[in-house]
């Protein structure tokens, strides 16, 4: 096996990609506030989200925080798939991922994607979460 799929001492290749809130585009401030992982191997995408509101509001005291908590809530179903994806709904966990990673200038956006290998793709979300976010 070799790309992507590649297997090594039982450990699947994933990727991630940090959320960051930024609340004042123009100021470039921002704050991470959760993280996206996927794993083709296993066809495994999920958010795991936390807002730390007094930083963010240290930022701009006048940020919409319900708002930019909808903005993360829907990036976690996106990630879940089925009514919760909106369009994305029959996209698969790959397209997904795609989706949700591309550049985009609204106040939550991804950050560089990253790759790493794990025994528990499904734990790496809120491993990631406690390492860069919290």
């Amino acid at each position: 096996m070799n790309g992507r799929n590649e297997r090594r001492n039982g450990r699947e290749v994933f990727e991630y990609a940090l959320l960051r809130v930024v609340p004042r585009v123009e100021r470039g401030e921002l704050i991470n506030a959760g993280v996206v992982v996927y794993c083709q191997a296993r066809s495994f995408v999920k958010a795991s989200v936390h807002l730390d509101e007094d930083r963010l509001r240290a930022l701009d005291p006048t940020v919409d925080v319900a708002g930019v908590r909808a903005a993360l809530h829907a990036v976690e179903g996106v990630c879940a798939g089925g009514d919760r994806a909106g369009q994305a709904a029959c996209d698969d966990a790959g397209r997904r991922f795609r989706w949700l990673i591309a550049p985009r200038s609204t106040v939550v956006q991804p950050g560089p994607v990253h790759t790493g290998l794990t025994a528990d793709p499904e734990a790496e979300p809120e491993r990631l979460l406690d390492l860069l976010v919290r």
